[in-house]
């Protein structure tokens, strides 16, 4: 594969690596999702879990959906997820053009690129992007949830709450653009525990109410920006889907929370 796509470095581990297989079980995951249409119908961020799709899945697919009953059909993501094997300070955009998956190639959106890569807090960091899997996850929902779309990726380390939302402020735009924060949510507590501690997280973002910190959620570098963003917007979250994996697929003794939110913005 040329230098400049980054390659799938989690299928046959996270998700199939089978384009069929993959595409069928992305396919399910959204026709079972319930559907509020009610419920923030064209979003303009959404907040999703990014474990194995065994796991989390059917929870990312309720933010999924909603993209389908979007007025206007967005065609560039910005997404943010956190780094879980190396160190990054701010926030690291890869070197590349590209990013693969089964399904195929993910254009990126170089001139925005550009334009944010002149900020202090954006570093170019391809080891950080090189295995992470929080932003490779969320590449096959978008890729059977969006007919055509341009990807900005960002691998969030060691951020200030302000210095992300100045970077989603550089970015915006409108209804041409979504943001997708790719975070879980509590890790490896006992279930009753975990319910718990997940229902006041959930309640904390959907309230827009921060800090969460990263015992609530391991993408909270990604939500406290998204969440401080929204101060200078008129926005209204709304709880999706909150789950974990004792729900899902694994055991209850130790369990990873999963929660789905999408974030709308208000009119006057």
């Amino acid at each position: 594969m040329p230098a400049h796509i980054r390659p799938a470095a989690v299928a046959g581990m996270f998700y199939p690596d089978a384009p069929d297989e993959l595409a069928h079980m992305v396919d399910q995951f959204l026709a079972q999702a319930s559907r509020n249409k009610k419920s923030c119908p064209s979003p303009k961020a959404l907040i999703v879990p990014h474990a194995g799709y065994i796991f989390s899945g059917p929870v990312a697919a309720s933010a999924y959906i909603r993209l389908s009953d979007c007025t206007v059909p967005p065609k560039r993501v910005v997404l943010i997820g956190p780094t879980h094997r190396v160190m990054v300070e701010g926030l690291a955009l890869p070197d590349v053009e590209a990013f693969a998956t089964p399904l195929g190639e993910v254009a990126l959106d170089m001139e925005a690129i550009r334009r944010i890569g002149e900020l202090p807090q954006v570093t170019t960091n391809a080891v950080a992007h090189a295995i992470e899997h929080s932003l490779e996850v969320q590449l096959p929902f978008l890729q059977r949830a969006l007919s055509e779309f341009r990807l900005i990726p960002l691998a969030a380390g060691n951020a200030s709450p302000e210095s992300v939302a100045e970077v989603l402020d550089q970015l915006w735009d409108g209804e041409e653009t979504i943001i997708v924060i790719s975070s879980d949510l509590s890790h490896y507590l006992p279930y009753e525990q975990a319910t718990n501690v997940d229902m006041l997280t959930a309640q904390a973002i959907v309230g827009r109410k921060w800090p969460i910190t990263h015992q609530q959620a391991c993408g909270a570098t990604g939500i406290n920006g998204l969440l401080a963003a929204t101060a200078r917007h008129l926005m209204q979250a709304h709880l999706l889907d909150l789950r974990n994996s004792g729900d899902t697929a694994g055991d209850k003794a130790r369990v990873v929370g999963y929660g789905a939110f999408a974030l709308c913005e208000d009119t006057p």
